[in-house]
C-alpha cells in the first residue's frame, strides 16, 4: 500500500483509503486473520486515523474485516462456498449481458472500453494491484452500462464488491495476471466483431478465474 499522496484521485480521502485497503484484502496482500489498527494504517497512508476508521467500518459492512474490541480490525477468512456461489451468479448474468451487447456495440463504445482496458494492462505490467482492480471494476461496469440497465450494473457491482481474490498476489510474478489483463482487449475485439458467442464464452472463461487462478486454486 502506498502513501495517500501517491494514490490516484478519487471523490474523497475516505474513498481512496478504502479502495487501497480493499485492493490489499481482495488480492490477499492483507491476509485473512491479519489484525490491523486504524492508527497503523493511517501511518502507512500518511493520513489521519479518521478516514481510515471510516473506510474500515465500510469494509466491515462488506464482510472484509471484523472489528476486534480495543485492538482494531481483523481480516476475515474467505468463505470458499460463498466465493463459488458469487461466481455462479456472475456466470448467469455477465456472459449473457455481453452477448446482448455485441450486436449493438459501437466504435465509440470500443474507444472508451479500450482506454480502461489499457489501464488494466498497465496495472498488471506494473504489478500495481490497486490500479489493476480499480480499472478492472470500471471496465466491466462500463460495458454493462452500455446496455442501459441500471439494475444490472448495481447488482454486478455488489457481487464484485463481495468477491475476494486472495490468490491474486501469487500471480504478480507469473504471466497469468498479464494473460487475464489481455482478456479485456480480447473481449472488446469480440464485441467489435459483433460476435455474441465469442463474447459470451470469453466472459465465462474470465469469471472462471475467480474460483481458479484468483482463488489460489488451479482451474479444471
Amino acid at each position: 500500500m502506498t502513501p495517500i499522496g501517491k494514490l490516484r484521485q478519487a471523490s474523497s480521502l475516505r474513498q481512496q483509503v478504502e479502495e487501497e485497503i480493499a485492493a490489499a484484502i481482495v488480492s490477499g496482500e492483507m491476509a485473512p486473520g491479519e489484525l490491523v489498527s486504524a492508527p497503523t494504517l493511517a501511518a502507512r497512508f500518511e493520513v489521519s486515523a479518521t478516514p481510515v476508521r471510516e473506510a474500515m467500518l465500510n469494509l466491515e459492512k462488506r464482510g472484509f474485516v471484523a472489528a476486534v474490541r480495543n485492538k482494531g480490525f481483523r481480516v476475515t477468512e474467505v468463505d470458499q462456498d460463498a466465493l463459488t456461489r458469487l461466481a455462479q451468479v456472475r456466470h448467469l448474468l455477465e456472459p449473457e449481458a455481453m452477448a446482448l451487447l455485441a450486436p449493438r456495440f459501437t466504435p465509440e463504445m470500443a474507444t472508451r472500453a479500450r482506454a480502461v482496458a489499457d489501464d488494466i494492462v498497465a496495472g498488471a505490467a506494473g504489478e500495481d494491484l490497486a490500479k489493476y482492480l480499480t480499472a478492472d471494476r470500471a471496465f466491466h461496469l462500463l460495458l454493462l452500462e452500455f446496455l442501459g440497465n441500471g439494475y444490472l450494473v448495481e447488482i454486478v457491482a455488489d457481487l464484485r464488491e463481495r468477491t475476494r481474490l486472495v490468490g491474486l498476489t501469487d500471480l504478480l510474478h507469473t504471466r497469468r495476471l498479464e494473460a487475464s489483463a489481455a482478456e479485456h482487449h480480447q473481449l472488446v475485439d469480440a464485441l467489435e466483431a459483433h460476435d455474441a458467442d465469442a463474447a459470451r464464452d470469453l466472459m465465462h472463461r474470465h469469471i472462471g478465474h475467480v474460483t481458479g487462478w484468483w482463488s489460489g486454486a488451479e482451474e479444471r
